[in-house]
């Protein structure tokens, strides 16, 4: 029986909550998230002419995918495909597979055919910094991005030829060079206002 008077026990700290699986938690919070809530929203405003803060276009998802046709043969592709893919993004990437047979290229419904990830909120920006700042500047003889790969929505497809130009990738240690498309979905009703919304972001259009 506790004595009269005794201290109760102080309660245990709480955990700091752990990332969800698959991913490395974020030490910094991403400058490009504070530059557009700063900078990109005010600017789009006064030429856009929108009423409130919430009309302005914003960054929903962006989806890496690597389509690997080579998985047929060696699975063993896939699963350095996964590895990188994880190394450059900071989260585990899902196995995209076959929504149809192809007799002529001996392919079944459900085989492994490459793999993907979504980003979103924070990751997603701390991506989108490093593409723009880091990675495409590291393409030979690089003039800019295309502006043709608007779909009509406002979301834009970006293809990279080779995952070397991401500075997460050993050349020294990869089997294959792999090409992969990084698709940034907006809440922008134009290609118009993606695109400006892209560029004052920091996205290097060719001119």
């Amino acid at each position: 029986m506790a004595e009269k008077g005794a201290k109760k026990a102080a309660p245990a700290a709480k955990k700091p909550a752990a990332a969800p699986t698959g991913q490395r938690p974020l030490r910094i919070k991403p400058r490009l998230l504070d530059y557009y809530r700063e900078v990109v929203v005010p600017r789009m405003m006064q030429e856009f002419r929108y009423q409130s803060p919430m009309q302005v276009p914003k960054l929903e998802k962006i989806v890496i995918n690597m389509g690997l046709g080579e998985a047929i043969q060696n699975i063993k592709i896939l699963e350095s495909a996964q590895a990188e893919l994880a190394a450059i993004t900071g989260q585990k990437p899902v196995v995209t597979r076959a929504r149809r047979s192809i007799a002529a290229f001996k392919l079944r419904e459900g085989m492994p055919i490459g793999c993907m990830v979504t980003l979103r909120k924070d990751r997603m920006y701390a991506f989108l910094d490093k593409l723009m700042n880091v990675v495409l500047p590291r393409v030979r003889d690089f003039r800019g991005v295309s502006d043709k790969g608007f779909d009509g929505r406002g979301n834009y497809t970006l293809g990279i030829r080779e995952q070397i130009i991401f500075p997460e990738i050993d050349y020294d240690k990869i089997d294959k060079i792999k090409g992969m498309n990084i698709t940034i979905v907006t809440t922008a009703g134009t290609d118009a206002e993606g695109k400006h919304l892209l560029s004052l972001l920091g996205m290097p259009f060719r001119r």
